[in-house]
């Protein structure tokens, strides 16, 4: 059932929604395109909370008037049809009642943002670069079955195979609003290929989600602020190794944060490239402190808290992958390291917006 509190505000929005059919009806409003198209999206965000907040009244209603009927005729087998009815009823105000407040659940802004997804290798050395190159896999085949377009920004290859750290930039619908509880660290278990007594080892990546900051929300970076670098690119060597200082490294003095390019040719492009990871290094940066500060935002079940804990563990000899947050296991191992992610995502999903219900305000709020 819902609380009183908030069908108050579900009959308000519903009043709302009334009043913007009536205005996107009249001519003269028609006439401005800017203002109509305006209303228009203010109209079709509250639709479908409106029209399942209708479906929920006339599910009350119903299960007030076959409440009444059973009340009346106390034949055992109507008694019987009746309760069946009853309970059909009960699940489907249930089911509503989810449905009506995961929409009521405050809209992330930045769900719709493109991401900067950054993977640096942790404890264990040489595995652990080898699991950065695993991970930078699974996230790359995840975005091709979501259509999102992919790039390699920034790579620092390791001395025996994988990476030290790899920089990807993954555009589309939804990619911050499916990627952002990716954020933390994730440990991997397995055998290395030069292990001889089949000791099981355990390494350690971190992941970052950044959302892109896009320019109605664009830091201001004064540029004295800024000191810039440039240095030759290196890479696999023969035709591949540039030969100019295209590479780009820029330091944000105030806070000390560092972002290098060096996957482009022209140091032009790496540039732009590198100043945009470094935007969203400081609004990432700046919003963990402020979420730091609010102590409700540190008991959430998940979210973008402290990168520095465990919150999955890739074991190899078992065919497992669990994530720590929520207690799940799955044995999809392979699947989910090709980037079938799905199941794992809307659960971590789910759990986040179960958590967020239960914050919602009481009656006497």
């Amino acid at each position: 059932m819902i609380r009183q509190n908030i069908l108050k505000k579900l009959s308000a929005m519903e009043q709302d929604y009334q009043t913007l059919e009536k205005d996107l009806a009249d001519p003269d409003i028609v006439k401005d395109q800017k203002r109509y198209q305006s209303l228009m999206k203010t109209f079709s965000d509250l639709e479908p909370l409106v029209q399942d907040y209708r479906h929920y009244c006339q599910l009350i209603a119903n299960h007030q008037e076959t409440l009444s009927s059973q009340q009346a005729d106390q034949d055992p087998e109507w008694q019987a049809c009746v309760a069946e009815e009853l309970a059909d009823l009960n699940q489907q105000i249930e089911d509503y009642s989810d449905r009506i407040k995961r929409q009521l659940i405050p809209k992330d802004p930045d769900d719709n943002r493109n991401v900067f997804l950054e993977i640096r290798a942790g404890a264990g050395g040489d595995e652990a670069s080898l699991f950065v190159s695993d991970l930078s896999r699974m996230y790359q085949r995840y975005a091709e079955r979501n259509r999102w377009s992919k790039e390699i920004v920034n790579t620092h290859e390791a001395s025996q195979g994988g990476y030290k750290s790899i920089i990807l930039k993954i555009n589309g619908k939804d990619v911050y609003m499916k990627l952002k509880f990716e954020s933390g660290t994730h440990r991997v278990q397995r055998i290395p290929t030069t292990e001889s007594n089949g000791r099981i080892h355990t390494s350690t990546c971190t992941v970052a989600v950044l959302p892109e900051v896009e320019s109605i929300d664009h830091i201001d970076i004064n540029p004295s602020d800024l000191r810039i670098d440039t240095f030759r690119s290196s890479g696999a060597g023969g035709q591949h190794v540039n030969t100019t200082d295209s590479a780009v490294r820029i330091t944000h003095l105030p806070t000390n944060v560092v972002v290098e390019c060096q996957d482009e040719r022209s140091q032009h492009k790496n540039k732009a490239k590198a100043m945009s990871v470094l935007q969203a290094k400081i609004l990432s940066s700046q919003r963990d402190a402020q979420q730091q500060k609010q102590a409700s935002a540190r008991k959430q079940l998940v979210g973008r808290g402290d990168r520095s804990e465990r919150i999955r563990t890739y074991n190899y000899p078992q065919g497992r992958i669990t994530d720590h947050r929520i207690q799940l296991t799955s044995h999809h191992f392979t699947g989910i390291l090709d980037g079938e992610l799905t199941t794992l995502i809307d659960a971590l999903t789910q759990a986040y917006q179960a958590d967020q219900m239960t914050q919602m305000p009481n009656d006497a709020d």
